[in-house]
């Protein structure tokens, strides 16, 4: 529900601005469908050191879209991190996500984090 209420707060803020209200929904939904394939395509792909090139990529794409994507981005890396700290993985695991997610959203070329060797598909 906060999740929901933040969105629709943001969208009413920032959504004016930048094309309206139904424009920063839809670039947040079209952003949230970019993590989603970043992250599906980290999971098939199950490539060694590749998660930090799918942070990055996921964050970039979803940033392409406009203010609506950023947020989307910025609130689901977040709430990702947060919820993997919580769970166990290191802080220092998760500071380095978070800084290719930063990488990522800045508009900056995600394949600075690409492993070698990643089929080209991804």
């Amino acid at each position: 529900m906060k999740l929901l209420t933040s969105l629709v707060f943001c969208s009413l803020l920032l959504g004016v601005c930048h094309g309206g209200f139904f424009s920063f929904v839809h670039e947040a939904f079209q952003g949230a469908g970019d993590m989603w394939r970043a992250y599906t395509d980290m999971k098939e792909a199950g490539w060694k050191d590749g998660d930090k090139y799918f942070h990055a990529r996921g964050n970039y794409d979803a940033a392409q879209r406009g203010p609506g994507g950023v947020w989307a981005a910025e609130k689901i890396s977040d709430a990702r991190e947060s919820f993997q700290e919580f769970f166990g993985r290191g802080h220092e695991d998760t500071m380095a996500d978070q800084e290719a997610n930063r990488h990522g959203r800045s508009g900056k070329d995600p394949n600075y984090y690409r492993p070698p060797g990643l089929p080209d598909k991804y």
